[in-house]
């Protein structure tokens, strides 16, 4: 017959503590906080205009524009790209709303943007050029586009985020509307 203390059992311990390890992990690697954050920011965004292919712009012109759809989050918003008279171009988003989340990234895009959950990684292999870390999740936001990029290559925005390789939305760049010429009425 056993004699002495009796033997307590560590397993609960040892799967407690692997348990603490694992929502710690998780927890920094998804951030759940970040869906009850709000970044709000408010760039000023140059006023620009649509003009005639006859008429010389006196100042900023917008050369494309395209509305958010949403991807992996509801993200609703309008991009434009804007050119200045010096030739710098500038990419606006005005009005955005979408879910704050961890190292997402403004991109243009080669890759179509595509609704539902077949465009939720439509971007991933595609070329793109990295406009930066989004500013905020909500307001008015203005990147700059490095000289020499091909707009007619790269016709969408993608807010990306890196870590998960995923699309929270993305917005379709087409050719702004021409104004209505009042004498012509097209």
């Amino acid at each position: 017959m056993p004699t002495g203390r009796p033997r307590r059992r560590r397993w609960p311990w040892i799967v407690a503590a692997l348990a603490v390890v694992v929502v710690a992990v998780g927890a920094l690697i998804f951030q759940p906080w970040l869906l009850f954050v709000d970044t709000e920011v408010d760039d000023e965004i140059p006023v620009a205009v649509t003009t005639s292919p006859s008429a010389a712009p006196a100042g900023p012109v917008v050369i494309a524009a395209g509305t958010f759809i949403g991807h992996e989050h509801d993200t609703t918003g309008r991009v434009t790209v804007i050119e200045r008279p010096d030739g710098a171009r500038l990419l606006a988003i005005e009005n955005l709303e979408t879910t704050t989340g961890p190292d997402v990234n403004v991109w243009l895009s080669a890759a179509p943007v595509i609704p539902g959950v077949r465009g939720w990684r439509s971007a991933a292999g595609a070329d793109h050029v990295d406009l930066g870390d989004i500013k905020g999740n909500r307001g008015d936001q203005v990147y700059p586009i490095p000289p020499g990029v091909d707009l007619a290559r790269y016709r969408a925005v993608v807010l990306w985020c890196v870590r998960f390789s995923v699309s929270f939305g993305a917005a379709e760049l087409e050719p702004p509307e021409s104004p209505v010429d009042p004498v012509r009425g097209r």
